[in-house]
């Protein structure tokens, strides 16, 4: 991920309802959601709720996939990857045990 990507995506989380959003759709892993489900579960209108998956599709943090007449939205795990590489890719000056704490914080325990 480059300069201009990681400005998008972080512009895409610096919202709340697009924060929840991702973090929910993390949460559902592969399964996804549908975007009328994720509108329910986060008590906002369809309509903006179609706007706000656009951001997060453009800024490569969520992607959508058709599944018979449903269209499943599915956190990004290689868009977020990316971004996290790049916040993190001149980190601790070369010594990576000082990576170690946010490595750990971050990794999955699934």
């Amino acid at each position: 991920m480059d300069r201009d990507q990681s400005i998008d995506a972080l512009s895409a989380l610096a919202h709340a309802t697009r924060l929840d959003v991702f973090r929910l759709l993390v949460r559902a892993g592969a399964d996804g959601m549908a975007a009328g489900e994720i509108a329910d579960t986060l008590a906002v209108r369809q309509n903006t709720m179609s706007a706000n998956l656009a951001v997060l599709s453009r800024a490569g943090l969520v992607r959508a996939e058709r599944r018979g007449r449903s269209v499943i939205y599915c956190a990004d795990f290689e868009g977020m990857r990316g971004l996290l590489a790049f916040l993190m890719e001149d980190c601790c000056g070369g010594n990576p045990a000082l990576c170690q704490p946010v490595l750990d914080e971050i990794a999955c325990a699934c």
